[in-house]
C-alpha cells in the first residue's frame, strides 16, 4: 500500500502517538474529572506498547495495534461525524493509511474494496524531495517558506465515474528530528536553495536524504471536489486552444462532464447556429459529434427542432431539457428532436445555448441512455460552465475568421514574406499612434533603388484559339438547329419555320469566315428569344420533334446555355497549363528565396508571367551586392526554359494542343516601387519608372524592325535590353546554360520596331533544348554561377 516507500527523501518516516499522547497527558491533570479520566484510560491502553510513542516503520504493527491505535485515535474520529466526514490518519508523504472514517471507508469500497488502493496524483520525486525540504526549514530551521501544494485523491465511484478529493493536512502531531547526516545551514545557504529550485543535487547537498526523522502522522481531511475539479478542467480544456486533431479533446471534456454530472454514459456533442440562415452546421473536428443533425451536415432549424425547443433554444436562449426521450416522442407523434435521439437510443438529453449578450452562436448537447439521468434540475449546473464555453466559442470564431482572412489574403492579396517586415512596422506604427490618441493613416509603403526581372510565357496565339473554339461551337449549334427546323417546316409547312431556318443560314454564313465582336452575344438572343419558345411549343405537339429537341437540349451547357464543347477543350487547356508552369515556379521560387530574399509576385493571364524586386531596400537587415541580381538573372533564365520543358511533356495530353512563347525583359537601371493600398499591389513609382511598365504591356506585341513577324516564337526563348552590356551578360549564360542542356545553341540578334514611347530595343532569341525524356531537374550552383561570372 505504501507506493511511494523507495522515494528517496531528506524524512526517514516513523509512525508515532507521541505528541498526541503527550496531549492526553496534559488533559490527564485536567479539573474535568469526565475529560481526565478518559485520557488516563487511553494513556493506560498504551503503556503496555512503548513503540507506540517510541515510533516505528513497521507498518505490520499498525494491525497488531489496531485497537489500541483505534483508541487512541478516538477523539480525532469522533463517531457521529464518521458517517458525515472524509478523514484518514496516514504518513504525510506515503500513501500508508492506518484508520479512517466511515464515509472514506464507503468510497473505497464502492471504487473496488480491498483491491482498490487511493493514490494521491503523483508529484514528481524531485518535487516531492523539495517538499519535505522546506518542512524541515520551516519546522526545524527556523526559515519560513511556502511550497504548499493541493494534494488530490482521484476515486472513481460505483457508477464507473471518477470522484475528485482534496486533501487537507494537519500535522500537528509530527515532530521533526535531526541525525547524525544533518548540517548546519546558514541565511546564504537558503538563499542558494531559492535560487536554485530546480538543481536537485544542491537541495540534497544542502540537506542529505535520511537527514532527519519524521516521528508521528498527519490527520487527512478530504472534501469532495468533483464539482469545482469538473469546471476547472472544462475551462483548462477551453482555453488551451486544443489543436490535438486527434480525437481526444472532446473525449476528456465528454469524461469531465460525466464527472460533473455524476452520469457515467453522458455523451457530448456541438453544433454552430447560423442566424442568418437559421440553420445549423455541423462542427468539423475529430469526435465531434451533434445529435441534433444526427447524421446530416446543415440543416434548417424548424426541421430538427420542435416548436417548443425552437423558441426555448433559440428565442429565449434558454436550455432545453428532456428527462424521458421515449415518452416524448410518443406524445409529439415522432417529432424532431426526440426522433434523432431516439434513433441513437438516448433516453434523457439536455440542449444549451451558447449565446453572447442573447445571441446564440451554437448548442450545446449532452445525452444519456439513461431515463432521468439529465433533466431540468441538474441542468442549472451549467450555469457554472458556460461562460466559459461561450469564450471558447467566442475565441474559435475569431480564428476562423482570421484564418479565411489569411486564406484570402494568400490566394487574392497576398503581402510576400519578403516584404512583410516592412507591413510589419508600420502596423505598429499605426497602432502606437492609434493608441497615443492620434488619428493615423496607414501610409503608402515605398521600396526604392530595386532591380526588376520581367518574365512571361505566353499562350501563342490564344485569341485566335479562343475564336476559333468559339466559331465551331456556335456552327454546331446553329447546325443542329437548322435540323429541327427543317422537320418541322416539312411536317407542318408553317412559313414561320422556314423565315427561322433563312436567319439560321444568315447567321452561320457570318461567322463562316471570321468572328466578329457582336457574333456571339447576337446568336445567343436569337437562339433565347426567338429558337428556345419554338422548341418549347414543338416539345409538347410532336413526339419526333420532341426527341429531336432533347438530344439538342441534352447538349447545351448548363452554366452558359450554349454549346461549349469546343470551348470546354480551350478553357481546360489554357487551364492546365497555367496549373502546370504556376505550380513549376512557385516550387522554384521557395528555392531562390533561400539565395537572397526578393519581392516575387505571379499571377495567371493566358500563360503565366512573373515580376521580381530586388535590392537593399527588399531586405530588412542583410546587405545586398549585384551578385545576387546576376543570380536571380540567370536563375530566371534557367527556370523560363524549364517551364517551356514542362509545357513541352504536357501539350501532347491537351485537349487543344496550344504553344507558348517566353520572354525575359531586361532593365538596366534600378527604380521604385510602391504599394498601392486600393489595389493590394505593387506598382512601379513616378513617372520615369513608368516606362518599364510601358514596355512590359507592349513588348511581346512587337515585331522584328522591317519585318511582319512576330518577336515571340514558340521554342525560342527572347530576351529584350536596350544596353550592350545586357546583351554581354546574357549570351554568356545562354552559353553556360548551353553546357547544362538548356539551350540547342543557335541564337539571332535582332532589332525591335519602335513601340509607342519607346524605342532602341534589342532582343536574343535563343533556340530551346526540349528533352525527349523526363529527366531530373537541375538547378546551377553558386560555384557555377561564380566561374560563369568570372569569364
Amino acid at each position: 500500500m505504501d507506493k511511494n516507500k523507495d522515494t528517496e527523501l531528506p524524512l526517514v518516516q516513523l509512525i508515532s502517538f507521541n505528541k498526541l499522547l503527550e496531549r492526553y497527558e496534559a488533559m490527564a491533570h485536567s479539573n474535568d474529572t469526565g475529560k481526565a479520566d478518559k485520557a488516563k484510560r487511553i494513556l493506560e491502553a498504551q503503556a503496555p506498547y512503548p513503540e507506540l510513542r517510541e515510533g516505528f516503520a513497521d507498518t505490520s504493527l499498525l494491525e497488531k495495534h489496531k485497537t489500541v491505535i483505534h483508541t487512541i485515535l478516538q477523539d480525532v474520529f469522533p463517531e457521529v461525524l464518521t458517517k458525515n466526514e472524509i478523514k484518514t490518519a496516514s504518513l504525510p508523504y506515503n500513501d500508508v493509511i492506518f484508520n479512517s472514517s466511515e464515509r472514506f471507508k464507503r468510497i473505497l469500497e464502492n471504487a473496488g474494496g480491498e483491491e482498490f488502493i487511493p493514490e494521491k496524483r503523483e508529484l514528481p520525486p524531485d518535487e516531492m524531495y523539495v517538499m519535505a525540504s522546506t518542512v524541515i526549514l520551516n519546522f526545524y530551521y527556523g526559515f519560513h517558506l511556502d511550497f504548499r501544494r493541493p494534494f488530490f485523491y482521484d476515486i472513481p465511484d460505483s457508477n464507473g465515474v471518477m470522484r475528485h478529493y482534496r486533501i487537507l493536512y494537519n500535522a500537528d502531531f509530527i515532530e521533526i528530528l535531526p541525525t547524525e547526516a544533518s548540517k548546519e545551514l546558514t541565511q546564504e545557504d537558503v538563499d542558494e536553495l531559492l535560487d536554485n529550485f530546480d538543481d536537485i543535487e544542491l537541495w540534497k547537498e544542502k540537506i542529505p536524504p535520511n537527514s532527519f526523522i519524521s516521528k508521528g502522522f498527519v490527520i487527512s481531511n478530504m472534501f469532495d471536489v468533483t464539482a469545482e475539479h469538473s469546471i476547472s478542467e472544462i475551462k483548462s480544456s477551453l482555453i488551451s486552444n486544443d489543436k490535438r486533431g486527434d480525437g481526444s479533446f472532446i473525449d476528456e471534456l465528454q469524461d469531465t462532464f460525466r464527472s460533473f454530472f455524476k452520469v457515467p454514459d453522458i455523451e457530448a456533442g456541438f453544433v454552430v447556429y447560423d442566424a442568418n440562415q437559421d440553420h445549423f452546421e455541423r462542427v468539423y473536428g475529430k469526435g465531434v459529434k451533434s445529435f441534433i443533425l444526427s447524421e446530416k451536415n446543415v440543416e434548417d432549424c424548424k426541421r430538427v427542432l420542435c416548436e417548443d425547443s425552437y423558441q426555448k433554444i433559440l428565442c429565449k436562449s434558454e436550455y432545453f431539457s428532456i428527462a424521458d426521450v421515449d415518452r416524448n416522442y410518443k406524445r409529439s407523434g415522432g417529432m424532431a428532436p426526440y426522433k434523432s435521439l431516439k434513433k441513437k437510443g438516448f433516453k434523457s438529453a439536455i440542449f444549451a445555448p451558447i449565446a453572447d449578450n442573447g445571441k446564440v452562436l451554437g448548442v450545446l448537447e449532452l445525452a444519456s441512455k439513461k431515463v432521468n439521468a439529465l433533466n431540468s434540475v441538474n441542468a442549472i449546473k451549467l450555469v457554472d460552465v458556460m461562460p466559459f464555453i461561450v469564450s471558447a466559442v467566442l475565441r474559435s470564431m475569431a480564428e476562423e475568421e482570421n484564418l479565411i482572412d489569411a486564406v484570402i489574403q494568400h490566394e487574392c492579396t497576398s503581402v510576400h514574406e519578403s516584404v512583410y517586415w516592412r507591413f510589419q512596422e508600420e502596423a505598429k506604427r499605426f497602432i502606437k499612434e492609434s493608441v497615443d490618441g492620434q488619428q493615423p493613416t496607414f501610409k503608402e509603403i515605398i521600396f526604392k533603388d530595386v532591380h526588376p526581372l520581367y518574365g512571361q510565357v505566353d499562350i501563342k496565339d490564344s485569341s485566335s484559339a479562343r475564336n476559333l473554339a468559339i466559331q465551331r461551337d456556335l456552327m454546331i449549334e446553329l447546325s443542329t438547329i437548322k435540323e429541327v427546323l427543317q422537320v418541322a417546316f416539312k411536317q407542318n409547312g408553317l412559313p414561320i419555320y422556314e423565315e427561322l431556318i433563312f436567319r439560321v443560314d444568315n447567321h452561320t454564313d457570318s461567322i463562316k469566315e471570321n468572328l466578329h465582336t457582336n457574333s456571339e452575344q447576337a446568336i445567343f438572343t436569337f437562339v433565347r428569344d426567338e429558337v428556345n419558345p419554338v422548341f418549347g411549343h414543338l416539345k409538347k405537339t410532336d413526339p419526333e420533334l420532341a426527341q429531336m429537341i432533347s438530344a439538342y437540349e441534352a447538349s447545351i451547357d448548363m452554366g452558359t446555355d450554349s454549346y461549349y464543347d469546343h470551348r470546354r477543350n480551350y478553357d481546360e487547356s489554357v487551364l492546365r497549363i497555367n496549373q502546370e508552369l504556376a505550380v513549376l515556379i512557385d516550387k522554384k521560387q521557395e528555392e531562390a528565396q533561400d539565395m537572397f530574399p526578393h519581392y516575387f509576385e505571379r499571377y495567371k493571364t493566358d500563360g503565366v508571367e512573373h515580376n521580381i524586386y530586388v535590392g537593399d531596400s527588399i531586405v530588412d537587415k542583410l546587405e545586398f551586392n549585384p551578385i545576387y541580381l546576376s543570380n536571380l538573372r540567370l536563375w530566371q533564365l534557367q527556370v523560363m526554359c524549364e517551364m517551356e520543358n514542362a509545357h513541352y511533356k504536357l501539350k501532347p495530353k491537351l485537349p487543344v494542343p496550344l504553344d507558348v512563347a517566353s520572354l525575359i525583359l531586361v532593365y538596366n537601371t534600378s527604380l521604385s516601387i510602391r504599394f498601392r493600398m486600393d489595389e493590394k499591389r505593387f506598382d512601379v513609382d513616378g513617372t520615369y519608372n513608368a516606362r518599364y511598365e510601358v514596355i512590359k504591356k507592349r513588348i511581346d506585341k512587337s515585331y522584328i524592325k522591317g519585318s511582319d513577324e512576330r518577336l515571340t516564337q514558340p521554342g525560342k526563348m527572347v530576351i529584350v535590353y536596350s544596353q550592350k552590356k545586357d546583351e554581354l551578360e546574357y549570351l554568356r549564360y545562354i552559353k553556360f546554360l548551353r553546357s547544362k542542356g538548356y539551350f540547342t545553341g543557335k541564337i539571332e540578334i535582332v532589332e525591335l520596331e519602335g513601340l509607342q514611347g519607346v524605342s532602341g530595343l534589342k532582343a536574343i532569341r535563343a533556340d530551346i533544348f526540349y528533352k525527349t525524356e523526363q529527366s531530373a531537374e537541375r538547378t546551377f550552383s553558386y560555384d557555377d554561377l561564380m566561374e560563369e561570372l568570372k569569364a
